[in-house]
């Protein structure tokens, strides 16, 4: 099974990297396939790379599911 997380871009490294935090934790992803990314945009990121830029709402809405799932993990 394949998952894409919405992550966001915290700084631009240069044309082709960014920074962004998965977790806790700070990753450089690619962002080659990204039309001009700035740091605040949301992607969507698989295997270290940033396929799509995604809307924000959608974002958090979609991070905040998973954190619905970890907190109900956590209570099993």
């Amino acid at each position: 099974m394949c998952l894409a997380v919405p992550v966001a871009i915290e700084a631009l490294i240069d044309d082709q990297t960014a920074r962004v935090n998965l977790g806790g934790i700070k990753k450089n992803i690619n962002i080659a396939l990204i039309d001009d990314p700035q740091v605040g945009d949301y992607v969507i990121l698989h295997v270290g790379v940033a396929l799509k830029k995604l809307d924000q709402e959608e974002a958090e809405r979609t991070l905040a599911l998973f954190g619905e799932l970890q907190a109900q993990e956590e209570e099993q």
